[in-house]
């Protein structure tokens, strides 16, 4: 008679084995009971992947464009030029870079991400922007993502840049600083306010705990989260990095605000 299997007996190999067994057959139940659906328009697609109609609308983002800032040009002014932007405000950041315009699709993948719980839409979404910050990545010595407050952060229950930043660190083998930054102080929610009170709502919101100074003390980090906009928050993070004594930092979003186009200088 064949010795029954008991939880005591049986190696931790083969319940590994009959574990995942579970979770595939599982994930297929589900499959089967709940298509995956577009996480921009929402209709039904063979995969995790958007439609085929939302896939044309992502508008990513390409050279030519403003070597500072990242920013795309109409058209093609030669090489290492710069935006009227980068030359009148220059950042406290060396470069930025984004993988995609922010727009009505990419809107709608950082919000099904970033409220809605849809945690798979990270190793895509982190590796677009991987792969459009190539050139920083190449130089960076670790990545920083842009720190929540605790509120916020027990609220949401996940940072969204700091997923970002874990599959753009599998990528690109540059480790992650994930308690390099701090934000010490709850601020509002930047949308609707002006490029003014963005600025002020951020003052004085990020700081580099002693215990951190050490890890970012000479390096060349990357700054990572999930849109620029007006770029009040970054700046403020880079600022604080630099205080800290960074040697250097760049910027690398998934997606970033793009103005009506200017002619460069």
């Amino acid at each position: 008679m064949r010795p029954s299997v008991t939880a005591e007996s049986a190696s931790p190999s083969r319940i590994a084995a009959v574990a995942r067994g579970l979770r595939s057959t599982l994930r297929k139940a589900i499959d089967i009971a709940l298509p995956p659906l577009c996480p921009a328009c929402r209709d039904p697609v063979e995969d995790q992947a958007l439609c085929a109609t939302c896939w044309s609308k992502l508008s990513f983002i390409a050279r030519p464009y403003c070597e500072r800032l990242g920013i795309p040009f109409a058209y093609d002014p030669g090489a290492g030029l710069l935006s009227m932007e980068a030359i009148a405000d220059p950042p406290a950041y060396g470069r930025a870079r984004a993988a995609v315009r922010f727009d009505e699709i990419s809107r709608a993948l950082v919000h099904a991400f970033k409220y809605s719980d849809r945690l798979d839409l990270a190793p895509t979404l982190g590796r677009w922007t991987a792969s459009a910050g190539r050139e920083l990545l190449t130089d960076a010595d670790a990545l920083v993502p842009v720190p929540l407050h605790w509120r916020r952060l027990w609220a949401r229950r996940f940072n969204q840049s700091a997923s970002l930043a874990q599959t753009v660190s599998i990528a690109s083998g540059v480790p992650v600083l994930h308690t390099a930054l701090k934000r010490v102080k709850p601020t509002a929610h930047q949308v609707g306010l002006t490029q003014a009170e963005r600025a002020s709502n951020v003052q004085g919101a990020f700081r580099v705990p002693d215990e951190g100074k050490a890890q970012i003390a000479g390096r060349r980090l990357v700054l990572m989260d999930d849109v620029l906009t007006s770029g009040a928050t970054v700046e403020a993070c880079t600022r604080a990095l630099l205080r800290a004594g960074a040697a250097n930092v760049d910027v690398l979003v998934f997606a970033r605000v793009v103005a009506a186009a200017k002619s460069p200088i």
